[in-house]
């Protein structure tokens, strides 16, 4: 009898949410990391897919192995590659250890990689493009751990000049009168590994178009191993999705434990019709190719129309 192939544990999951792309790689215990291009950013680095080496920045969740492995090979990979210095930014407590871990790399290769670690405090901010901030709000799991989210800083004039005309708009900011206010708009919210608490029902995530959340257990039974590891369980995510405005959820850090039938069944048992259409599984390659392809599809159509 010929023996097994090995099993393709290395293909990227793939997702265009209308405007980002949402990629990477989540399987609990083995590898985190999500990447969202047109944000610059990557969430974890648990083995390094190829993609996320494109991320100037990579926010961890925590510090557990699965998510912060690929660190030193991403900072060297972009090294040799000559794309520029990247950016970890973690939490405050836990910059010390990433900081000695690459310095361990540092002394075994004998060559210092360019690398930046940026501790951040909970409810601290950190630039990554012009006027859009990484948001870190503390998460509840079992090591120091931080949810994410992505906001937009957009001006916006005070509605009690809407209507002056801008030479009168330029004389009275010209005397020290503030006409405009900053306007907070969440993009994408990232949950990190967490158990259900008060922080994912912040305006962060209840107000964000897209959620990327764990959800590691499914079955019924499991709710205590879920509250023991500090996961969410699909109970929790079901009533997540009652607050999240968000019209596509992403769930990732799914386990090999569990099926894909199993957690699609779970999904329409436990959210139902209503909500499970928002939806969406980051290792579910079979079905999102399929939702590519009707997007392809419809693009299609859209231009067929207009010539």
């Amino acid at each position: 009898m010929l023996p097994r192939r090995p099993p393709n544990s290395g293909r990227v999951g793939f997702l265009y949410l209308p405007p980002y792309r949402v990629q990477g790689i989540s399987i609990a215990g083995e590898q985190t990391a999500v990447h969202i291009p047109e944000l610059d950013i990557a969430f974890d680095v648990g083995l390094c897919p190829r993609p996320v080496l494109s991320a100037p920045y990579i926010a961890l969740t925590h510090g557990h192995m699965d998510h912060v492995a690929g660190l030193p090979y991403y900072f060297s990979q972009r090294m040799f590659q000559k794309m520029g210095t990247g950016t970890c930014i973690c939490h405050e407590e836990i910059a010390s250890d990433v900081q000695a871990m690459m310095g361990g790399w540092v002394d075994l290769e004998k060559q210092c990689t360019p690398h930046k670690i940026v501790p951040i405090k909970p409810d601290g901010e950190y630039q990554i493009k012009p006027n859009i901030m990484l948001k870190a709000i503390e998460a509840k799991h079992t090591v120091p751990a931080m949810s994410y989210a992505i906001i937009e800083h957009r001006r916006k004039l005070l509605d009690k000049f809407v209507g002056l005309p801008q030479a009168e708009l330029r004389n009275i900011k010209v005397s020290g009168t503030e006409i405009t206010q900053t306007m907070k708009i969440p993009l994408v919210a990232c949950t990190g590994d967490t158990e259900i608490g008060n922080h994912l029902f912040r305006p962060e995530f209840t107000n964000a178009p897209i959620v990327i959340t764990e959800c590691t257990f499914f079955e019924n039974d499991h709710k205590k191993r879920a509250s023991v590891g500090k996961h969410l369980h699909v109970d929790d995510l079901a009533d997540l999705l009652q607050a999240w405005k968000a019209e596509h959820v992403v769930i990732t850090h799914t386990s090999r434990r569990t099926t894909l039938d199993q957690i699609r069944s779970a999904i329409e048992q436990r959210i139902g019709a209503d909500d499970a259409h928002r939806v969406h599984i980051l290792m579910d390659h079979r079905e999102n190719r399929l939702r590519y392809e009707r997007q392809l599809e419809e693009l299609e159509r859209e231009a067929r129309v207009l010539e």
